[in-house]
């Protein structure tokens, strides 16, 4: 009898210094789960954030291609009008040249000859004069299409950048035991 009371004895007293032991190993996981759920928290709202930052700059890429586009139509269009003022300019150089070359020739016909001389030489000082305008319009879609490029580079930089820092916290995540 006293042998089934000692039994009874250690297993009350092993239960009981059970119970008094988990009352502070439910406080350490219930800490630890409060800690991983802070930290799953926190992990997420810099997710979300990045997400985010992502979309606005992919949004201001496809603007900022657009404005690429935009401009290099402009210097295609401008270089086109500066190619066919040219061709009128070397046809109207040509014409002068040939009319000089036909009144030192005929002199029988100088009046006439002279006027379409005179007529010729005012168009190749106006065709002249549009080449230079269409040239400094050229140049400045030129330079206008290059800081539109430069913009998309800068653009495009912040986007790699982002990319690596999540490629990085992606990386750093797996690392860290959960």
């Amino acid at each position: 009898m006293q042998r089934v009371f000692l039994l009874i004895l250690v297993v009350l007293g092993t239960a009981a210094a059970t119970v008094g032991q988990t009352g502070p190993s439910e406080s350490q996981t219930l800490q630890a789960l409060l800690t991983e759920v802070r930290g799953l928290r926190h992990d997420l709202q810099v997710s979300l954030t990045r997400v985010q930052s992502a979309q606005i700059l992919l949004f201001r890429l496809q603007i900022q291609q657009r404005a690429v586009t935009r401009a290099s139509q402009h210097v295609d269009e401008t270089r086109s009008k500066l190619a066919e003022v040219q061709l009128v300019q070397k046809a109207e150089a040509a014409k002068v040249a040939s009319l000089q070359e036909r009144l030192s020739e005929d002199p029988g016909h100088r009046e006439d000859i002279q006027a379409s001389l005179n007529h010729a030489q005012s168009d190749l000082t106006a065709a002249t004069d549009l080449a230079q305008q269409r040239q400094a319009t050229e140049t400045e879609a030129e330079q206008q299409l290059q800081t539109e490029q430069d913009k998309l580079k800068k653009l495009e930089a912040q986007l790699d950048e982002l990319v690596k820092d999540v490629t990085t916290l992606g990386e750093q995540s797996n690392r860290v035991p959960r």
